[in-house]
């Protein structure tokens, strides 16, 4: 070792030393950086053959004891093994709002409108779109956060749009003279195309019945340039307390049985298919894949098979 080395590394030592004072010194010190919170981007865009796709985030919230909400044939025991696993809480679960934006190419389609249309207008506007650029307003369902933004000052939120639903759904609140329904949906019902299953949005956009969770609730199929993508909706809405364990009956659902074997086959089919499928109450951006796992199925959030 040379002299030169001894003295490079001598150097080195002592400047080191030193660093740490230089902090201390007048007119060098540095003010720690602000904490700015936890977040998350507010949308996610893919493109799906010709067509761009995005998933906005109309609203979060945190909710108690899950349990009481997912897997309500299930034991205290299985739901807490299967909460574990999974590395989630059993006090508290995380709900997500997602409706989902389709821009075909000629037509701007919104499916969902979330809880109130001052949440998902926002969401929107963050994606870059306004409401009067929606041309068509889909709803898979309507439970009240999915069709809570149809309407804001008793005027339409997306003043230019048609309206596409299910006819069993529209029928079956038509008549229950729920409160939200009727200040929501009911004044744009002249404005309303009903379809049934295998029905058409626009080219490319097929309703697919998916009853259970509500007597008339449909799922959406894109299909554009060879590549196709689920819009799912609430057919199952927990990735692992509903979509992991699709025989766990679930509190919304409207008739429980009819709904677990609704949950089998469409994941089945997604499994079988290798399709991606969107969920309303999936972790944000609800983007993702079913694989099987055992009896049951796992949820596979998307990475980059979109970019390729």
């Amino acid at each position: 070792m040379t002299d030169t080395t001894r003295l490079s590394r001598r150097s080195l030592l002592a400047g080191a030393a030193v660093l740490p004072l230089a902090g201390a010194l007048p007119g060098l010190a540095r003010a720690a950086a602000p904490m700015l919170g936890a977040a998350r981007p507010p949308f996610n865009r893919i493109a799906l053959g010709e067509f761009e796709v995005t998933t906005i985030l109309a609203g979060s919230r945190a909710v108690p004891d899950p349990h009481q909400i997912f897997g309500l044939n299930a034991s205290d025991e299985a739901f807490a093994e299967a909460s574990a696993q999974a590395n989630l809480p059993t006090d508290q679960a995380q709900f997500f709002f997602t409706p989902t934006v389709v821009n075909t190419g000629s037509e701007l389609v919104l499916f969902d409108t979330g809880l109130s249309g001052a949440g998902t207008t926002a969401a929107l506007a963050e994606a870059g779109y306004s409401p009067d650029q929606v041309d068509v307003v889909v709803l898979t369902h309507m439970h009240g956060d999915h069709i809570g933004g149809l309407m804001t000052d008793g005027a339409p939120t997306y003043p230019n749009a048609r309206y596409v639903t299910g006819a069993a759904e529209f029928d079956h609140w038509d008549m229950s003279g729920n409160e939200t329904f009727e200040a929501q949906m009911r004044p744009l019902a002249e404005k309303t195309t009903f379809l049934d299953d295998g029905g058409s949005v626009a080219s490319g956009i097929t309703a697919m019945a998916a009853f259970g969770h509500t007597p008339g609730h449909m799922t959406y199929l894109l299909d554009s340039g060879g590549r196709q993508l689920l819009i799912g909706a609430d057919f199952t809405n927990h990735y692992v307390w509903s979509l992991a364990h699709p025989e766990w009956q679930v509190k919304f659902d409207n008739d429980k049985e009819m709904a677990v074997e609704t949950r089998k086959r469409i994941l089945a089919m997604l499994a079988a298919e290798k399709m991606a499928m969107i969920g309303y109450h999936m972790p944000f951006p609800g983007l993702g894949y079913v694989e099987t796992a055992g009896d049951g199925y796992r949820y596979v959030p998307h990475s980059y098979q979109f970019a390729l």
